[in-house]
């Protein structure tokens, strides 16, 4: 007599090694359906958060959804962790409505939550990076009830992972209550590989956040900077009630000192320069006097390279349009001047080398002429300022050109362009091949007059001369003191030591530069002439205290031959230098 298990077995077909094959077949084909939907989820995910990071809060509410829709969960929790406090925390709690990815703004609590590391579920899961599943979460002693009181919510189910980037935790997310049952060993691998492109999204949306902040803060001290960097009422009004006077005609010298005028005056000469160079019906009043009020306050208050020091140079190009009389063009007038007033704005008083050797942040931005394309940046910067744009009713075209030229200037006043340019200019006009009308052929005497107008004070009666480059040399000591702190040695001109070089320093500089500049600029323009003169009887005079200078050294050593002391202990040097000084009557 067979049993009801015998019977039952008798009944059942006997499977053979085809069915065996369709079987595993059908098996295949789920494992590959299953795969290829994971697959289309997981590129759906990417695209959706990829494609669209805008911040922080949508990245997260998008992980939020995308894991409740893999997993069939009810709700989701992102807890970020801060490795600063030792904490995890969250901003942004889904409260189970539907989330809308074109909804402007994600639901964000009115309350961050934060608790430690080890504590809870998702501590437990961000100090070990262990993958927990939960089936019953009040028995679960790791569980922090504390969240369910403060949201106000019931957990059940627990389904909680890491997410990893660069082998290091940055969050975690946790799903709650599985709508049908518990979460399944399947959940937990699909939702391990989401997990992947959830770090990489929070990675990204992190990068995205600090750029943007620091974009804010960049705006913000932009704002706070064109604050205290523009003229204030009270000095605009100052302005305005001066009246501008009639005529200057001192003014038309080149040998007139722009030192001479008061700091609080100076503006008002620029004013009137504007108004006697160009047609003021293009321009207007109020928006002149902010604006050079403006450039005289991003003038720092170093020795030489300061306000003063633009005054004269535009003072000078102001004395070369004039006399010259039409060889630039309107613009390219209007251009050469307020290069001028322009050329050395926020100048730190230091050289491009040692800009450069110093690591300064202006050198990383700029690798050559560093420190004049800085001065065109805050030339523009100040041009942006509401109310400065003093070109504000030209055309487009005249606007770029414009721009173009003073641009074109002040790059010129770096001296280690000034060689080749001098170079081009001179051939051209040795071979007679200079045409007026060629635009190109105009660049290069702009180039030149920008030099030569930034050396002015090389031409200016000796008094006015002297007393300049003792200023100047006052800024290169500075620097050079600044160098030997580093540990680096200045060049003579830069070392306070060898103050006593001065005179020859000078007889060179006007010998290589500054005579050529001005030789070649009178050959192009004859009515510049004065400069070379100038120049020249400064140059007469530096040489007579180089003279000095020499003699006094050649007598020094023969008192040390007679007296035998070439190694002395230097007290005689002291007593010598002080003494050629008072001969000298060196500033």
């Amino acid at each position: 007599m067979s049993t009801l298990g015998e019977r039952y077995t008798e009944k059942l077909p006997v499977m053979d090694d085809d069915s065996s094959s369709d079987l595993s077949q059908t098996e295949m084909y789920h494992t590959m359906t299953k795969q290829r939907k994971l697959n289309d989820f997981l590129l759906a995910v990417t695209r959706s958060i990829f494609q669209d990071i805008v911040s922080m809060d949508t990245v997260i509410m998008k992980i939020m959804n995308y894991a409740k829709k893999l997993v069939l969960a009810d709700r989701a929790s992102l807890f970020l962790v801060d490795t600063k406090t030792s904490e995890l925390y969250a901003r942004i709690f889904d409260t189970g409505d539907h989330y809308d990815e074109n909804s402007p703004k994600p639901v964000r609590s009115q309350k961050e939550i934060r608790f430690p590391m080890d504590k809870g579920v998702a501590g437990h899961v961000a100090s070990t990076g262990q993958i927990l599943n939960i089936q019953d979460a009040y028995a679960d002693e790791r569980f922090n009830r504390d969240v369910d009181l403060q949201t106000g919510y019931t957990t059940k189910t627990i389904l909680c992972m890491p997410i990893f980037i660069r082998g290091s935790i940055i969050g975690v997310v946790q799903m709650v209550n599985k709508l049908s049952g518990v979460f399944t060993k399947s959940d937990e691998e699909s939702f391990e590989m989401f997990a992947v492109y959830c770090g990489l999204a929070l990675h990204h949306a992190k990068l995205y956040d600090k750029i943007r902040r620091s974009e804010q803060k960049y705006k913000v001290a932009l704002e706070v900077l064109s604050y205290h960097s523009q003229c204030s009422d009270e000095e605009f009004e100052s302005l305005r009630n001066k009246p501008v006077p009639d005529e200057l005609p001192s003014l038309v010298r080149y040998e007139f000192s722009p030192w001479a005028v008061d700091n609080d005056d100076k503006p008002l000469y620029v004013i009137y320069m504007f108004r006697d160079l160009f047609c003021m019906a293009r321009y207007d009043m109020e928006t002149l006097y902010k604006f050079t009020l403006t450039i005289r306050k991003n003038y720092r208050t170093v020795p030489y390279h300061n306000w003063s020091h633009a005054f004269s140079v535009a003072h000078a190009m102001y004395t070369i349009i004039k006399t010259t009389k039409n060889k630039f063009s309107p613009l390219e007038a209007l251009g050469l001047f307020v290069a001028c007033l322009c050329h050395d704005l926020d100048h730190r008083g230091k050289t491009n080398a040692f800009m450069v050797k110093s690591a300064s942040p202006l050198a990383a931005i700029y690798s050559t002429s560093t420190m004049e394309h800085h001065h065109f940046n805050q030339t523009v910067t100040i041009l942006q300022h509401e109310g400065h744009n003093i070109f504000k009713h030209m055309s487009s075209e005249e606007y770029k050109q414009v721009l173009g030229d003073i641009r074109h200037c002040i790059l010129a006043t770096d001296l280690a362009l000034f060689f080749g340019n001098k170079a081009k200019l001179k051939d051209m006009h040795e071979k007679n091949t200079f045409e007026w009308d060629n635009t190109e052929h105009r660049k290069y005497i702009q180039a030149i007059a920008m030099t030569g107008c930034d050396l002015c004070a090389s031409i200016k009666p000796w008094d006015v001369q002297r007393e300049t480059v003792r200023v100047i040399f006052e800024e290169f000591y500075a620097q050079g003191d600044e160098e030997k702190l580093a540990g680096t040695q200045p060049i003579p001109m830069m070392d306070r030591d060898k103050a006593d070089e001065l005179p020859q320093s000078q007889v060179g500089f006007i010998v290589g530069i500054c005579l050529p500049c001005y030789e070649l600029l009178a050959q192009m323009m004859p009515e510049t002439r004065p400069m070379v003169d100038g120049a020249s009887a400064n140059l007469k005079k530096w040489k007579e205290l180089a003279e000095i200078q020499k003699q006094a050294e050649e007598d020094k050593k023969k008192e040390d031959v007679h007296h035998g002391k070439e190694n002395g202990d230097g007290s005689d040097k002291d007593n010598l230098t002080e003494k050629k000084k008072q001969e000298q009557k060196l500033p």
